[in-house]
């Protein structure tokens, strides 16, 4: 399995963050699963491709051509992945992927993870979307995710697509488990008319 792991260009303030990062991807390399990620060296990012590196597992990087020298690409990984556009990295990188785990960061790590939750409400895929919790990190936006729902704009089903997890353990149980929710909006059969305006 491959796992598309979101995580802050930097290491955060409490010593927490980088000693779960680096554990999570440790087990996900003895597990046997493989780490797809931003492709930085620095950082909790940085923090995961090593620990997974030092674990034996395969690591997979990618990254705009315009970030190599200023996110310090890593040089160690199995792979990197030099694109165009953070665009392409991002659809890379959910190509890539069997679930998405989402590790403390900033607003491009809320960015990315939230893309990819509403990419499963709109059914574009069908993959687990997830967040380690750690030390309640992600509590406010899974607080947020809940208000959504509470107030109509999410279905309970769709809210249960956006999961916090603990460790490895938690990501492995959830993909065993895993049902996607419906898609908001089910594809009409044959084409759509198109209504043609009188000359």
């Amino acid at each position: 399995m491959k796992v598309t792991i979101y995580a802050g260009s930097a290491l955060g303030n409490k010593p927490v963050f980088e000693r779960e990062a680096r554990r999570f991807a440790s087990e996900l390399a003895r597990s046997g699963c493989e780490i797809v990620y931003g492709g930085g060296a620095v950082g909790l990012m940085g923090a995961v491709a090593d620990a997974a590196l030092e674990a034996g597992g395969k690591v997979t990087g990618v990254m705009p051509q315009s970030l190599v020298h200023a996110e310090i690409a890593h040089r160690g990984l199995t792979e990197l992945h030099v694109v165009e556009s953070m665009h392409e990295r991002k659809q890379l990188m959910a190509d890539l992927g069997d679930c998405f785990v989402a590790l403390p960061g900033g607003v491009g790590t809320v960015e990315e993870i939230v893309e990819v939750w509403a990419w499963l409400v709109l059914g574009h895929h069908d993959k687990p979307v997830t967040l380690l919790n750690v030390d309640g990190y992600w509590d406010r936006l899974l607080g947020a995710a809940r208000r959504m729902a509470v107030n109509g704009f999410l279905r309970p089903e769709e809210l249960d697509g956006f999961l916090p997890i603990l460790d490895s353990a938690d990501l492995l149980g959830v993909c065993r488990d895993w049902k996607a929710p419906p898609p908001r909006w089910q594809a009409a059969p044959g084409p759509v008319p198109v209504r043609k305006d009188p000359a």
